[in-house]
């Protein structure tokens, strides 16, 4: 298994998971982007057809990949494990939350008045607020793992799954919904890791094979879609994984003509893009619609979604070395595990 580059820590990276990552965080702030821009302006673009492809995958191989590395530490003592897994998500959870809260703040004053604000506020620390349900949830999802260290894989791993086939209606509750419909791909990473790296490895020795599979995947992916049976039970389960291994296929791939260097430096820093990509999507949203200089939707759409990929890089790239690096990098006081097992960057996943 092919690895290059290190992370911040000094720790060796896994070239096609950082390759995978990048394509799921920019399918991400598509999603975002696209439907933001459609829900202004009151008509699609051609980038809709993209996200309606990339929907049966797109979370399904984010969570996946995040529980892939887990069995590396899953056995720690809890404290230890708590500091990398809870602590560190909800540090950046509360921080970025406060931040985006308080740019929408004005709105929601001025909807049901500033005396509503504070109670907004409050439900956001049981309520994911806007874009963040992600880190939110991910802690959630580790702490559920370990917990069940103990009961037999299978039997986790057949209520996750029956979970996901429910569908179960919204309840009103973001936790409640996407713990029961993401939860079983988190621990197919961890329950089935080896097998991952062993598709990686198969595509790597067989680029043809894989280039035949998946093109055979992305023509099912977007039959089912165009025939609106993608979100039925089972069939969005088998989806969700097939898009999975597609993603972590077309990473190898990558990684092995080293193609798209830039796409894997956007894994590497999936959650810093994660983070920011909301300020400058929505300035730039804001700019392209009243200026109306581009008439075409689904390139308004597109530019808005490098705008927000590179401006939550560009933001990073700004406050790196300065007071402001807390934004990226958690405060001494904010560890509870011993400083010899930190890590000084903000990462992702283990």
């Amino acid at each position: 298994m092919a690895q290059d580059g290190t992370a911040a820590s000094g720790a060796p990276r896994i070239d096609f998971v950082d390759y995978a990552k990048g394509i799921c965080i920019i399918m991400v702030v598509m999603m975002h982007s696209t439907l933001g821009v459609e829900a202004a302006a009151g008509r699609e673009g051609f980038m809709h057809l993209v996200v309606a492809f990339a929907k049966p995958f797109r979370m399904p191989d984010f969570f996946l990949i995040s529980g892939l590395f887990l069995a590396r530490v899953i056995d720690r003592d809890w404290r230890t494990y708590l500091d990398r897994k809870v602590v560190h998500f909800a540090y950046f959870y509360v921080l970025w939350m406060a931040i985006q809260f308080g740019v929408k703040a004005p709105v929601f004053a001025a909807e049901q008045g500033w005396s509503h604000v504070g109670l907004l506020y409050l439900k956001t620390l049981i309520e994911p607020f806007g874009t963040l349900w992600f880190i939110y949830l991910l802690p959630i999802f580790f702490v559920v793992t370990k917990l069940t260290r103990r009961v037999p894989p299978i039997v986790v791993w057949a209520i996750a799954a029956g979970l996901e086939m429910m569908h179960i209606p919204h309840t009103g509750s973001t936790i409640i919904d996407e713990f029961a419909a993401r939860f079983v791909y988190f621990y197919s990473g961890y329950l089935f890791a080896n097998y991952v790296f062993a598709l990686s490895d198969a595509a790597r020795r067989h680029s043809g094979l894989a280039l035949l599979g998946l093109a055979v995947w992305a023509f099912a992916d977007a039959g089912l879609v165009y025939i609106g049976v993608s979100e039925w039970p089972l069939i969005s389960l088998a989806l969700g994984y097939a898009g999975a291994c597609a993603i972590i296929v077309i990473g190898t791939l990558l990684a092995k003509v080293r193609w798209l260097d830039a796409l894997r430096y956007c894994g590497e820093h999936s959650i810093v893009i994660y983070l920011g990509f909301f300020l400058p999507m929505a300035a730039t949203r804001t700019l392209l619609l009243k200026t109306g200089v581009i008439a075409d939707i689904g390139v308004v759409s597109l530019l808005v979604n490098i705008a927000g990929v590179l401006g939550a890089l560009a933001m990073w790239w700004a406050v790196r070395g300065t007071r402001l690096n807390f934004l990226y990098e958690r405060p001494d006081r904010f560890w509870i595990a011993p400083r010899v097992l930190r890590r000084p960057a903000l990462q992702a996943a283990e």
